[in-house]
């Protein structure tokens, strides 16, 4: 499928629309462009996935709420069903796709981009919804028996799921792909997985689903050592995640009565302590370990938009390393390379 590329007036359109809130203006916007003759995978790729990772950013700068964010993230998803409903009629010509979104993985909407573009591009296809449960995927390879599986995931905490699905696939002979923004900017997580192909972004997706082999073998296991510290530390997730509340004092910090809470990290404290501990436990997964100082720039960035002390980065690179003693490979990753990200 040839690339067309909207033009930056139509984004810029929308976008403005996303801040107002203004539901009726995303959707009229939708329809002239589709009606204009605009190309649905370029509406879904340069408009709708461009504006809502500008969302992100925005947020992660602490210049927009949770709630903006989930406001924008709702007339996304109206865009896109308007852009699904606008290809229903176009005609199968390719084979037939099962589309899901890794267990525990609520984001819903780069699944829903996916599975329309895939469907603009002449693929059968069936989307399974957000954190699709690996046993109804299962199912579904069992009883329906697709020519190939694509699955997205936007976090790190669901790519220990996101394998489950690529052994389920794979040992049925079904080709799989992968992508989001939890798979990076290569298919070096998606390959450790054992996943068939990866994709950067729709276009990415039609090409790499146009390629893939009719029939694949099941997926290698995976390193013994790093697979059971990385089930021991989902197991202990919780429990390390309160240890480090309590020992780093960023938390208490902001949790005074004087503290600005709008603006302070305790909104973003939480987050950032499971985000660490996700990337650590994917990072034994897929032996990724440019993993540890992204998140870590990740967490420096968010703690410094808000206003947090420098020092309390450092603080918290010690504080892992103590609360992480009885996990020596992740202790490891986390003396190694945390403060590179920052």
């Amino acid at each position: 499928m040839q690339q067309v590329t909207v033009p930056a007036a139509p984004l810029q359109l929308y976008d403005e629309a996303l801040a107002k809130g203004d539901t009726s203006a995303v959707t009229r916007l939708m329809q002239e462009m589709l009606t204009g003759g605009a190309e649905p995978v370029s509406v879904l790729t340069d408009v709708i996935a461009a504006a809502q990772r500008e969302v992100g950013r925005r947020w992660q700068r602490g210049e927009w709420t949770v709630a903006q964010e989930h406001a924008a993230t709702a007339m996304a998803i109206t865009a896109t069903n308007i852009v699904a409903e606008h290809i229903e009629s176009l005609p199968v010509s390719r084979g037939t796709v099962v589309v899901a979104c890794a267990e525990r993985e609520w984001h819903a909407l780069p699944g829903m981009i996916i599975n329309c573009a895939l469907r603009a591009a002449g693929w059968d296809t069936t989307f399974l919804g957000a954190s699709t449960n690996p046993l109804r995927l299962n199912q579904h390879l069992q009883d329906f028996g697709p020519d190939a599986v694509a699955v997205s995931c936007s976090v790190l905490s669901s790519l220990a799921t996101c394998r489950r699905f690529i052994e389920a696939s794979t040992a049925v002979g079904v080709p799989i792909l992968v992508g989001g923004p939890a798979f990076g900017d290569d298919d070096v997580r998606a390959r450790a997985l054992g996943a068939t192909a990866w994709a950067h972004d729709a276009y990415g997706a039609i090409a790499a689903m146009d390629a893939l082999p009719p029939v694949v073998g099941p997926a290698a296991p995976l390193p013994d050592a790093a697979a059971a510290e990385h089930a021991s530390l989902g197991e202990d997730h919780r429990r390390l995640v309160a240890m480090l509340r309590e020992r780093w004092s960023l938390v208490a910090a902001v949790t005074t009565a004087q503290a600005d809470t709008l603006h302070s990290v305790l909104d973003i404290a939480d987050d950032v302590l499971h985000q660490i501990l996700h990337a650590v436990s994917a990072t034994l997964l897929t032996g990724d370990q440019r993993l540890i100082p992204q998140t870590a720039a990740w967490v420096a960035d968010l703690i410094r938009s808000r206003g947090g002390d420098e020092m309390m980065l450092s603080e918290l690179a010690g504080v892992l390393c103590q609360v992480l003693q009885e996990y020596p490979l992740a202790n490891a990753l986390i003396a190694k390379h945390f403060a590179a990200g920052f």
